[in-house]
């Protein structure tokens, strides 16, 4: 597969005519834009921070743009009922022309989905609502009609009219549990997202899901596989010194692992550092973009990392 390079952008601390203005300016220079699905701020700062709900910022993000593929990384599950999610998959697959792309996930957020009400359960449970889910949506993408009985979810003759322009709308699962996420993965997705690690743990876990793909009875190279690294882009070492102890400040006892996944780097060593992921399996990269970023650092990435790495 060739190398997709993308932007996720969190749709947080920015006016939306900020972020629509972003994503303009993003489509047609990157292949994937994509938003992610939280009530509060990521990380948690106990709902201190203005930010937008996803179903709502992907429609406007499915309108503003016409190159780029758009997406979700990753929807929690917990938060909408599975046959609504398949309709609205549908419905921004139809704003887009064919270009939305569903990622699904078990949740972490416990802090906004105790705020808001939602049940959070233990994370068997969470990844069992997954599994569940996942096939349902599967099946109103690809089915006329979809009946399905299960422990969390139900739908007794579905139709989910009209259907995605796409003859196969591609479903991601995001995660890095060895055991039940990754044989998910190998089982129902078409891509697997992993989220903020070092590219020797995206290696070797990328090895774990060829084993549930062999299991499986899968090709491991029908799968996609994508990494999301977080920006912290700075033009000189002195503004990545900055960086640092931003990411700091923000993750706080996180701050060590989120490292390991973080474009904490000059523009140069930012194209060694996307070209040992791609070496490791990659075949999509995002940076995850949380305002305020360095805008310089921005356009060098965009202007000369990007094409480095399409050479």
């Amino acid at each position: 597969m060739n190398l997709r390079l993308g932007v996720h952008v969190g749709q947080q601390n920015m006016s939306m005519a900020s972020l629509r203005q972003l994503w303009r300016k993003l489509d047609g220079q990157v292949d994937w834009i994509s938003a992610w699905d939280h009530f509060y701020e990521a990380p948690p700062a106990g709902g201190t921070i203005d930010h937008f709900e996803a179903m709502t910022t992907l429609g406007a993000l499915a309108a503003d743009t016409q190159h780029a593929t758009i997406g979700v990384m990753v929807l929690y599950v917990g938060y909408r009922n599975p046959a609504s999610i398949a309709k609205a998959a549908s419905t921004l697959d139809h704003i887009s022309n064919g270009r939305f792309e569903l990622g699904l996930g078990a949740g972490w957020h416990a802090q906004e989905a105790n705020a808001f009400g939602y049940d959070f359960p233990s994370v068997g449970i969470r990844l069992d609502m997954l599994e569940e889910a996942t096939t349902i949506i599967r099946q109103m993408l690809t089915q006329d009609r979809t009946t399905f009985s299960g422990e969390h979810y139900t739908v007794e003759n579905a139709s989910n009219l009209p259907m995605p322009i796409q003859d196969r709308l591609p479903i991601w699962i995001g995660g890095v549990g060895e055991k039940r996420t990754l044989k998910i993965v190998a089982e129902k997705a078409d891509g697997w997202n992993a989220a903020y690690i070092s590219a020797d743990n995206f290696s070797r876990l990328n090895g774990v899901l060829d084993q549930w793909c062999e299991r499986a009875d899968r090709d491991p190279a029908s799968l996609a596989r994508s990494i999301h690294l977080t920006f912290n882009l700075g033009t000189t070492q002195a503004s990545v010194d900055v960086q640092r102890e931003k990411l700091r400040e923000a993750w706080g006892t996180a701050a060590e692992r989120i490292e390991g996944g973080a474009l904490l780097c000059t523009p140069t060593e930012a194209i060694d550092r996307l070209n040992e992921y791609r070496e490791k399996g990659a075949t999509m990269i995002n940076v995850a973009l949380r305002a305020p970023w360095d805008e310089e650092a921005l356009e060098a990435y965009l202007e000369e990392v990007i094409p480095q790495i399409r050479q």
